[in-house]
């Protein structure tokens, strides 16, 4: 009992302590956060935020006019109500900076933990057949480095030697370590991890200040953060309605001169802030940060937010059946002989055709013969291996004198009659019976002889055809890329749920999809890991590449998954129309709630020209002023009201998007109407015990 109590404290503690790491960080990032939020108060920061600029102006001159009231001619508010309004602006301004300074925190902290994982590495590098130790930022490109058991590698680069367990939590944040091997898509390797065992040889593939590594810091930190189409369209036509209220507001004095009274200046830019739409333009920079942050918060690096806002719009996502809707590991589950063939024969030949296959389904048909049979002497066999490639769709081996294949059926069939040999009459048969198991039938021959089919068996992923329901219903169709033939492509389609696949499928198939989607007006989404994907991840208009995969998947894509999750794409679509619907519902509410102001601050400022403007004040506020006030100090307030959901977003439930817009119309359209309403009331209650 004391052991067991013993240990719940020690956990306890952990956890303490984790939390205790956590409050730290947040509070340092709340109070860095306030100290930016005033230093970018200077005009050539705050001029790139045209509406927040135009209130600086505005609070300059009410400074001014606290100090001197009738600068612009007699003033008819005190000085009090100059300097009430200038300090509510003052505090408008901080409060836009904080929410900016605030999400960039975030990413700032984030950046400053890679920055640790990079530290001064060495490296031994390989120079004319000698060994010598250098600084890693001394490293260029195509330099040859190896890397022993504990040791970081100093940069990013291909294994062109060896297979190693790689230690990737620094970049990741995943403990268990990953395989790593020359050869195949796999053979990709980030600087600032660490090798667990064994030893690499690794060619170092980019130059300093160019790696995986320096472009997660320089994104996080938001150095190279550019503003997005959709947000240079809405920052434009939030500055063109701003531009056309100033020019109402200053032509407004020629209009009350003609009514006989007289508008002071401090009034008019109170007018001119509650016109623009402040809260929308003090929040929009920082809806876009939080956006890609979320995005890294799931341990994908998105290289630009327009590829974020470019998956909240996505039409048609393309996956890969291995490993993205099923589990990827085939495994020799069967061997079947075909008409007038002896099964050792078989066997024989399908070991022989896997002795040098190293891909996990060669291993599997190796692993599943040695179990049956005695193959001592078949392991002897000598030849020269013969690798997959997409174009052939077969592997084996060439002997002295013959050849051995294993490959999709219809390609060894082929392969088979080129040689002038005879295809089985019940090859097919059984062929498709495996296929509408959902099985993976390959075919062994040798030269022009087919002796039989492997069955390799895969599993769809649990709660897939669950998800693709759910992308449906956000109107996103679904296509399956398999290299498998049509029947077990249409079995595993219809078990998963897909909309449409693509059996016997070759790398350049999915371009052409791609581009046919494309030219329909859909937005396309793909994931991929291997460089015969590049061409197609750098086409697509979202392109998730794995971190496992091969550096020129990688560059091709813009986006990479550090955790090589493939079904991550649909969190990435799900964060991408979060990030559109946060940004379109704070809108709709700035704009809405403008409506509340107009009712509050216009029939103060005309009610004692225009009596009949009484009938507008429909909130009965205490006085002209306090309603001028009660607006401005409302103007105000909402936006660090609003910081947190602009930081976490709307949450996102799939639904039609007519649904949607309806949802959000009425939740911030008539939300955005009330509020205002009832906050500018409550704050002219509480102005009239002091004024």
């Amino acid at each position: 009992m004391n052991k067991r109590n013993f240990m719940n404290n020690l956990e306890l503690d952990r956890n303490s302590h984790i939390q205790g790491s956590v409050d730290k960080q947040t509070s340092s990032i709340f109070i860095q956060s306030v100290k930016q939020a005033f230093i970018k108060l200077s005009p050539r920061t705050m001029i790139k935020n045209p509406i927040m600029f135009v209130v600086e102006i505005g609070f300059v001159i009410t400074l001014f006019l606290a100090v001197v009231p009738d600068l612009f001619g007699e003033s008819t508010v005190s000085a009090g109500f100059n300097i009430a309004v200038s300090l509510v602006l003052f505090f408008t301004i901080v409060f836009a900076n904080f929410a900016e300074a605030l999400a960039e925190g975030r990413g700032k902290a984030q950046a400053n933990s890679l920055k640790q994982s990079k530290g001064d590495i060495t490296a031994n590098k390989l120079q004319n057949g000698q060994m010598i130790q250098v600084s890693a930022s001394q490293l260029k490109k195509g330099d040859i480095v190896v890397v022993s058991q504990g040791e970081m590698i100093p940069g990013d680069g291909e294994i062109i030697k060896g297979l190693a367990s790689v230690d990737e939590s620094a970049i990741t944040g995943e403990s268990a370590p990953v395989m790593k091997e020359a050869g195949g898509d796999f053979n990709s390797v980030t600087g600032g991890t660490r090798v667990v065992s064994d030893e690499i040889t690794v060619k170092i593939t980019c130059e300093q200040g160019e790696s995986f590594l320096d472009k997660m810091i320089s994104l996080v930190e938001g150095a190279e953060r550019q503003k997005t189409p959709n947000e240079i369209a809405l920052n434009t036509v939030l500055t063109s309605l701003t531009i056309i209220f100033l020019l109402v507001v200053v032509t407004l004095p020629v209009f009350t001169n003609y009514l006989h009274f007289q508008l002071d200046t401090a009034i008019l830019i109170s007018l001119l802030v509650c016109l623009i739409p402040t809260t929308i333009g003090g929040l929009l920079s920082a809806i876009g940060i939080a956006g890609m942050d979320r995005v890294t918060q799931f341990n994908v690096i998105a290289m630009s937010g327009k590829a974020v806002e470019a998956a909240g719009d996505i039409n048609t996502i393309i996956l890969d059946k291995t490993g993205t809707i099923t589990f990827g590991n085939r495994m020799a589950h069967q061997l079947t002989t075909v008409e007038g063939i002896d099964e050792r024969e078989l066997y024989k030949w399908a070991f022989v055709s896997s002795l040098y296959d190293e891909t996990p389904e060669g291993r599997s048909v190796v692993d599943f013969i040695q179990n049956r049979m005695g193959v001592e002497d078949l392991r002897k066999t000598q030849g020269t291996f013969v690798e997959f490639k997409a174009e052939t769709r077969m592997s084996g081996i060439d002997l002295e004198n013959v050849s051995v294949r294993k490959g999709a059926v219809d390609a060894v069939t082929a392969w088979v009659e080129s040689k002038g040999g005879k295809v089985p009459s019940d090859l097919q048969q059984k062929a498709n019976e495996i296929a509408g198991a959902g099985g993976t039938p390959l075919a062994v021959a040798d030269d022009d002889k087919i002796y039989g089919l492997i069955y390799l068996k895969d599993t769809v992923k649990p709660g897939m055809k669950e998800r693709f329901d759910e992308l449906r219903r956000m109107g996103i169709k679904t296509v399956m890329c398999t290299g498998d033939n049509p029947l077990t492509a249409a079995t595993i389609a219809k078990e998963a749920g897909v909309d449409e696949f693509i059996a016997e499928c070759k790398p350049e198939d999915k371009i052409q999809v791609i581009k046919y989607e494309q030219q329909q007006g859909k937005l396309v989404a793909m994931t991929g890991d291997g460089t015969n994907d590049a061409p197609a991840l750098a086409q697509a208009d979202v392109g998730l590449a794995m971190n496992s995969g091969t550096s020129a998947a990688k560059e091709a894509a813009n986006m990479v998954d550090l955790d090589s999750d493939p079904t991550k794409i649909i969190e990435v679509v799900s964060i991408g129309k979060q990030l559109l619907m946060t940004r379109g519902a704070l809108t709709t509410f700035s704009i809405a709630n403008d409506i509340a102001k107009y009712f509050a601050i216009i029939p103060a400022m005309f009610t004692l020209a225009i009596p009949q403007m009484e009938a507008l004040n429909v909130m009965k506020l205490n006085s002209p002023l306090s309603a001028v006030l009660s607006a401005l100090i409302f103007n105000a307030v909402i936006i660090p009201l609003l910081i947190p959901l602009a930081m976490k977003g709307i949450a996102y439930k799939p639904m039609s998007s007519n649904a949607l817009l309806r949802k959000n119309l009425f939740i911030y359209g008539l939300g955005g109407v009330l509020v205002p309403f009832i906050g500018i009331k409550a704050i002219d209650l509480l102005l009239s015990f002091v004024m």
